[in-house]
């Protein structure tokens, strides 16, 4: 797996503008982009699609396991993977801390989100 740079992994996570967009059915068009909550995790990026593993974006990003993001003025391809259940508690955490009195937190720390979270690691 390839790692972020520090400095990069930061200005995504601080500008709060994350959009994925996995590739189609063909591997090789993007989806539509859809903007999303993303965190930092021991400097691995995670996110989590509010509908669980329901959601359109997540399906694609699984089978797929491949497409790209925007994020602080900037577009970087990526790949997908479902975290490991070890990652979710903290990242819960970070989500709690980052999101903080949101009417939207509860339901993204509940198991259908949960059970769906994702880390998107570069493509060099």
């Amino acid at each position: 797996m390839t790692a972020w740079e520090a400095e990069t992994l930061h200005s995504i996570t601080a500008a709060d503008d994350l959009h994925v967009s996995p590739f189609r059915d063909d591997g090789i068009t993007l989806g539509t982009p859809t903007w999303i909550w993303c965190v930092e995790v021991d400097g691995r990026l995670y996110v989590r699609p509010w509908n669980g593993k329901r959601s359109r974006w997540y399906i694609a990003a699984m089978t797929q396991g491949a497409g790209r993001i925007r994020a602080a003025g900037s577009e970087f391809d990526v790949r997908f993977r479902a975290a490991d259940e070890q990652a979710r508690d903290a990242v819960d955490e970070a989500y709690r801390e980052k999101y903080a009195g949101s009417s939207y937190l509860p339901p993204m720390l509940g198991d259908g989100p949960r059970s769906a979270t994702v880390v998107i690691t570069p493509i060099p």
